[in-house]
């Protein structure tokens, strides 16, 4: 398929592609922010609601020049998940953050591999000064996912919703992870 978003990277690991999202992956979207799973990511939301979600996602890319990748394994187009690098109005600093759509695609790596190719990311290309991700209490798997990349606790960062429980996860810089 052919991208609609002009000059967007492609990153790539192993095992998945990392691209920019496809007016084909706003069905897969949409479906997923209608259900329970979507409930530390915003959702449930109304189909029209996800819908305009997916909108952001894209404006997101447009006025930032960065945004969530849609996750696929290699050759397939199948979207796996958004994971990539938000920075909307009024956040107070940059998020790698991550959702897989469907339960049966946890406990691959693919969150792993796909956030850890966004970090590096953020590090190295976006030149970002920090890396944080900003995780829902109770959202266990997150947590753990977060650690599992190196990145800790920040119980003194600023979050962006003082109406929403929500842990700021700091990313350790490349060079301290050596």
């Amino acid at each position: 398929m052919t991208p609609v978003l002009a000059n967007t990277p492609v990153l790539t690991t192993e095992r998945l592609t990392l691209r920019a999202p496809l007016p084909a992956d706003a069905d897969t979207l949409v479906e997923f922010y209608q259900t329970d799973r979507a409930k530390y990511v915003g959702g449930p939301m109304t189909e029209r609601h996800a819908w305009f979600f997916f909108g952001t996602e894209i404006g997101h890319w447009v006025m930032n020049g960065f945004g969530m990748f849609t996750v696929t394994w290699k050759g397939d187009e199948r979207p796996l998940g958004i994971v990539g690098h938000w920075y909307p109005l009024g956040w107070p600093e940059t998020e790698v953050g991550w959702v897989l759509f469907n339960k049966a695609d946890e406990g691959q790596g693919i969150a792993f591999e796909a956030a850890k190719a966004c970090v590096d990311h953020a590090w190295n290309d976006l030149r970002w000064t920090e890396v944080v991700s900003y995780i829902d209490h109770g959202n266990d798997a997150s947590v753990a996912l977060a650690k599992r990349l190196g990145a800790v606790l920040d119980e003194d960062a600023e979050i962006p919703n003082k109406e929403k429980d929500v842990d700021v996860y700091r990313h350790p810089r490349p060079e301290a992870l050596v």
